[in-house]
């Protein structure tokens, strides 16, 4: 008797994955829920951008245009349209990004909300700081672009110097790369998170981690490579270092964690008296 009702505890246990997996269906619905969400999210992120571009994009292209006038002289910097129907497409275009930019954070969040009714309950409680942390992060990436992007934009324009040429573009290019280099920066800053939910997951090892080091070094620079629009070894440079002093930190933290689990994980392998 007492070894049946040890059987039946143990089939009762809240730590058994299969109890707290829901069936297929509510996955599929949880998910179109989720989706709906974000898609109702990019949309009045959408709308918004497009009232709030007017604002946006005269500081940004008016910051841009210091930076450009201080580096080759004024007089030398221009912007055309070569046809009427540009200037709607870019506002267009520059609306969603700007949506985009300022939805993304709660965007993420959605993902982790879909994510943690899959995990068992003492992996719930690590990932329920993800969704603040993720914003924190995002922000730090973006801040951390705008900070050093005048002296990239700077560095680039000085090389107009070397031909004694003008410059002239389309309006909205130089704002439209600033942008996109904002939001990479800030899907950029979320790697600590990605690796922090695989350690905390069991899905990898801060010693994995460690013996790999040169393997993620090389992951992080080719990721900064494809995320940055640029597509030059200087923009890549700007977020590959931080990223990897922020794996470091990141495989740290999977170290404290794995190790406060250690003892629970013991405790429940025991065997039953």
């Amino acid at each position: 008797m007492p070894i049946l009702k040890a059987r039946q505890k143990r089939a009762r246990n809240p730590l058994d994955p299969e109890e707290f997996r829901a069936p297929l269906v509510e996955h599929l619905e949880e998910l179109r829920t989720r989706l709906l969400r974000i898609i109702a999210l990019l949309v009045v992120g959408w709308v918004a951008g497009w009232y709030l571009l007017p604002y946006l994009y005269g500081f940004l292209n008016t910051a841009i245009q210091n930076t450009v006038k201080e580096t080759i002289g004024p007089g030398r910097y221009s912007e055309a349209f070569r046809n009427a129907p540009e200037a709607f497409m870019l506002k267009f275009k520059l609306s969603f990004l700007i949506g985009l930019v300022l939805t993304f954070p709660l965007i993420v969040i959605q993902i982790w909300g879909f994510i943690e009714p899959g995990l068992k309950p003492n992996e719930r409680k690590p990932f329920r700081r993800m969704a603040p942390l993720s914003l924190i992060l995002f922000v730090m990436g973006a801040s951390f672009c705008w900070v050093i992007l005048p002296s990239a934009i700077g560095w680039f324009s000085g090389f107009l110097n070397d031909f004694n040429a003008q410059l002239i573009q389309e309006p909205g290019t130089m704002v439209f790369f600033v942008l996109k280099m904002m939001l990479a920066f800030g899907i950029g800053f979320q790697l600590p998170l990605i690796v922090f939910a695989l350690g905390a997951l069991g899905l990898l090892s801060a010693e994995t981690l460690v013996e790999y080091w040169r393997q993620a070094a090389t992951f992080i620079f080719i990721g900064s490579a494809i995320l940055t629009p640029s597509n030059d070894a200087f923009s890549m440079l700007m977020m590959a270092v931080p990223l990897v002093v922020l794996f470091v930190i990141s495989v740290y933290a999977v170290k404290i964690v794995q190790r406060k689990k250690k003892p629970t994980e013991e405790w429940e392998d025991e065997p039953d008296a």
